[in-house]
């Protein structure tokens, strides 16, 4: 059930391979996702089917318990991984890639910031061919121009491709299992090691959410985006930006009293 196309209006505007995406809550669109934001937070940290399987073996206040033990306390470690958590489900909805592996789940500490690329997308063509997306994730009560400035600069790195550390992290998760997405893994592996796959076939999304209006610094960011490959920008505006983060985790820790 697509998030973005039932709780915010999108204003795009597109210029060649250029693309920015602001959206806002429309009236009563945080009320229409309410019931699935739980959960859609609870998937990102760890199995549904253990979290429930932890509520049938301990109850409700024990598996909340363990829950809590994956989920960051401090305001600003859950600001960044929200906008983690929504850049990734914005990319699935909008973008045409997927994100196979969701990283807050291998996280060290729950304080501590995975390192690497904030999310990668993939895709396969019918003809076989492997399209990546390198993607980076602000989440600021005011988003200003020297954070957009640094999550540009992460995202030109290692000439504007996805990290070795990164492909490498997902493809071992994937190649855990068996089936398509062992191969698609062993697919990503390769990659590594050949870095074959053209910067034209590697794409850049830069998610931003904030208190905000979109600044201006955004705009000029995309302007100033190369041309051998295709950006997308985004900005998610959330007025209460601060509250709505505190009401989404404790909505997460919430698991219910049987």
């Amino acid at each position: 059930m697509p998030l973005f196309a039932d709780w915010c209006d999108c204003e795009p505007a597109q210029d060649g391979r250029k693309r920015l995406l602001k959206f806002t809550e429309r009236v009563g669109g945080r009320a229409a996702i309410a019931g699935r934001l739980p959960d859609l937070l609870r998937s990102h940290y760890d199995d549904m089917e253990r979290i429930a399987e932890d509520v049938a073996l301990l109850g409700y206040a024990s598996a909340a318990a363990l829950l809590a033990e994956r989920l960051p306390r401090t305001t600003r470690a859950r600001s960044g991984e929200l906008g983690e958590i929504f850049a990734t489900e914005l990319v699935e909805e909008s973008l045409g890639f997927s994100v196979p592996v969701r990283r807050l789940r291998y996280k060290d500490g729950r304080e501590m910031a995975l390192r690497g690329d904030d999310f990668i997308g993939v895709r396969s063509s019918a003809e076989g061919h492997l399209f990546l997306l390198k993607g980076e994730a602000k989440s600021r009560a005011n988003l200003a121009g020297a954070t957009i400035i640094e999550a540009r600069t992460a995202l030109s790195r290692d000439s504007g491709r996805p990290t070795a550390t990164s492909l490498l992290f997902i493809a071992d998760r994937l190649m855990e299992g068996d089936g398509p997405l062992a191969a698609l893994g062993r697919i990503i592996r390769n990659e590594v090691a050949s870095r074959a796959v053209p910067s034209d076939r590697i794409d850049h999304a830069l998610f931003t959410m904030s208190g905000n209006a979109t600044p201006r610094a955004l705009f000029d960011d995309l302007r100033g985006a190369g041309v051998d490959r295709s950006h997308t920008v985004i900005h998610l505006r959330i007025d209460d930006h601060q509250e709505f983060i505190r009401l989404s985790y404790e909505g997460a820790l919430a698991l219910g009293d049987g």
